[in-house]
């Protein structure tokens, strides 16, 4: 065991080999990838800033030093917090590239998907702003595989309104080949499709009323054959159901061809279907629907179809929703540019780890566990959990 987590933690260390270390050579006294890699430790366990990643350290201090090379002891907190905030957020995520890919391949093996939903979508910060130094809230697109519980990407904005920009960019740091990649309504934009298709993945996209014509003549079409049930066009039906605390959620999905006269159609790439998701709810007496219209790439198999607009959501379910409660990220007020991306990657890196261990605990139980047993710590950061 022992032999094998140190092969393990070497192998950990070495993705950090070629990045270019910030610090001056004058008094460098701390080796760069043991640095990061106790600030990733400490994140998993439950710090959430510079301060308490050094903290975390020091009361690890034996058990670190078995494990890393750490020939000046442990760092102090301006350390984490200098390191963090010097090195530039792109390459310090390039450092994981080679890392994901194998968390990636160990979890198309484990959960047998081998077209996995990549759910793109962007979550801001709504502390990190500095207003007296004209800093805006941190907005990050993040690239979410929703069936690995993996963050594959993360490109930081300083508003929303920026997220057309920072997609193609994202994606572009993402193996695409085979996925099925899905954009809410503010993402579906030609190019994107293109480059998805390209880059040899198909596309679900939102649509809303933001692309006019396409939108509308989409709509209207869906409505039309569900006049006669949709027959004799080569659609299909797929209905779900669930109840649970005290909500019923009926979900039904309908595919179709995409019709050759839908205007605007030559202007996205690979285009073969259109559909519909209707969420029918009821929840304490009250009744809600939603409907909601998608272009795709995909042929019509309306289960697959289904899979991708229903996991779509996993990015806010079980991504966003874990960052806001669990790592509390709505409440950092880390407001340094480069300090604040480097740890919402750290943050969603750590999360993506975390995911890894198939046990039903919950992050925050397995956040905790890590703190406390030492061993499980090296199970989840070698990815040797079960």
């Amino acid at each position: 065991m022992a032999n094998s987590s140190r092969m393990d933690i070497e192998e950990v260390l070495r993705h950090f080999d070629q990045l270019e270390d910030p610090r001056s050579s004058i008094n460098r006294r701390h080796p760069l990838s043991s640095v990061l890699v106790i600030a990733i430790m400490a994140v998993i366990a439950g710090a959430n800033g510079p301060t308490a990643i050094a903290q975390w350290a020091r009361m690890k201090e034996s058990f670190l030093k078995n494990w890393l090379p750490l020939p000046h002891g442990i760092p102090s907190k301006d350390v984490f917090r200098r390191v963090l905030m010097a090195l530039k957020p792109e390459a310090f995520q390039a450092c994981f590239a080679e890392w994901l890919a194998s968390l990636r391949a160990r979890a198309a093996e484990a959960t047998g998907v081998e077209r996995p939903t990549l759910a793109v979508d962007g979550k801001t910060l709504r502390r990190s702003h500095d207003r007296g130094k004209g800093l805006g809230a941190l907005h990050a697109v993040s690239v979410w595989a929703s069936e690995y519980g993996l963050t594959l990407a993360q490109v930081a904005t300083d508003e929303k309104s920026n997220e057309i920009t920072a997609i193609p960019q994202a994606l572009e740091l993402v193996d695409l080949k085979g996925a099925i990649v899905t954009i809410d309504a503010m993402g579906a934009q030609a190019a994107i499709a293109e480059q998805v298709v390209e880059g040899g993945g198909d596309y679900v996209l939102a649509l809303k009323g933001n692309q006019g014509t396409l939108y509308e003549a989409t709509v209207e079409y869906i409505e039309e054959q569900s006049k006669n049930d949709y027959r004799g066009i080569g659609a299909r039906r797929w209905e779900t159901k669930e109840t649970a605390h005290g909500r019923t959620e009926s979900r039904t999905y309908i595919q179709m061809p995409a019709p050759k006269d839908l205007p605007g159609a030559g202007r996205w790439a690979g285009l073969l279907s259109v559909g519909m998701a209707i969420l029918h709810s009821i929840r304490g007496g009250r009744e809600t629907f939603e409907v909601r219209y998608f272009i795709s790439s995909l042929p019509v198999k309306v289960k697959q179809f289904a899979r991708a607009v229903r996991n779509h959501w996993g990015i806010e379910n079980t991504c966003h929703w874990c960052l806001d409660v669990t790592y509390r990220e709505d409440e950092s007020r880390i407001r340094e540019v480069h300090l604040r991306e480097n740890f919402a990657w750290l943050n969603r890196f750590s999360l993506s780890l975390l995911k890894q261990d198939r046990s039903k605990a919950s992050i925050a139980m397995k956040r905790r566990a890590c703190s406390w047993n030492e061993n499980y710590m090296l199970e989840v950061l070698t990815g040797t959990t079960n």
